[in-house]
């Protein structure tokens, strides 16, 4: 087992060496007083905050209007807990996400994006990035409104997710693209139409999750015509995948919206995957099934 191991222990603490580094010679905490202009003051300080500052959150329901951007690295965004620290998005929330990252080495912790019109939290570009103790939720069960993304790393290395809890996502509740090194770990994601989901990415470690009332509960994707293909070497162990049945409310034309209602793990088109000492049951249509991209009867214009 220790040698089965080996490789998730590797990419977790070369991630966690990452995040101590960012805060062992802490410039600043810059503590956030509550208000009704809240998020003004956070976006200010996340502009401000040099690299190894912490922009801390207060505990609190904050009504939020706009997106708030990380742009330095080695910044720590950190609320006060997952139910705690409550941010929530109106359906005229500006920007496609409630939290944007773009900056290497990020750390986005302890705190609630809530009913974002978009996605939750995305991360794009960076080398290092951890998504810990954060909460996604959309409150209305299949809401045809509901965001795609709730935690989305795309096109990034070194990415960890861990003890994280998404509900409700149109498309996927954990989301991996086109990205390399990766470590998702203890999250819980129930209601979205996929749970989580590894797409076009190399060597991704997933496990000891808890995937349950999803449409679909791990996907494990290479999609054709993306700008980095190529996805190989996902590991999917000591997993409990259960009772995905919800409803498929994906948007037509999505590529999660051909997943069948009651379908525990399925990998299409991705080679050298892994899926060893999981609890996988009480699904309607399939435990696990391994597939082709022709399924999807859909053109790929790649060569």
């Amino acid at each position: 087992m220790a040698r089965l191991l080996s490789r998730a222990r590797f990419y977790a603490c070369l991630l966690w060496l990452w995040g101590a580094l960012s805060t062992a010679a802490v410039a600043k905490v810059w503590t956030i007083a509550p208000s009704a202009t809240m998020q003004y003051a956070v976006q200010e300080a996340l502009i401000a905050a040099d690299p190894g500052d912490i922009v801390e959150l207060p505990e609190g329901r904050f009504a939020m209007t706009v997106e708030l951007v990380l742009s330095k690295p080695f910044v720590t965004m950190r609320g006060q807990g997952m139910h705690k620290t409550e941010l929530v998005y109106s359906e005229t929330a500006a920007g496609p996400q409630g939290i944007l990252t773009a900056a290497d080495h990020t750390i986005i912790e302890d705190l609630a994006v809530i009913d974002h019109p978009g996605d939750g939290i995305k991360a794009v570009g960076v080398n290092g990035v951890t998504f810990r103790r954060v909460r996604v939720e959309w409150t209305k069960r299949a809401g045809k409104d509901n965001g795609a993304y709730g935690l989305y790393p795309v096109m990034s290395h070194n990415v960890l997710m861990e003890d994280n809890l998404v509900i409700g996502a149109s498309d996927a509740g954990i989301y991996v693209g086109q990205s390399k090194n990766i470590v998702v770990r203890r999250n819980r994601v129930e209601y979205n139409v996929a749970g989580i989901e590894i797409e076009n990415s190399q060597r991704a470690d997933v496990y000891d999750n808890t995937a349950t009332n999803n449409t679909g509960g791990i996907l494990v994707f290479n999609l054709p015509n993306l700008l980095i293909k190529g996805g190989h070497g996902t590991r999917l162990f000591h997993n409990r995948i259960v009772k995905n049945n919800f409803v498929n409310f994906a948007p037509a034309g999505n590529s999660v919206a051909l997943i069948p209602q009651g379908t525990g793990i399925l990998i299409m088109a991705n080679p050298n995957v892994e899926i060893f000492e999981n609890l996988i049951a009480d699904h309607y249509t399939t435990s696990i099934a391994v597939v082709s991209y022709n399924i999807t009867e859909r053109a790929a214009d790649d060569p």
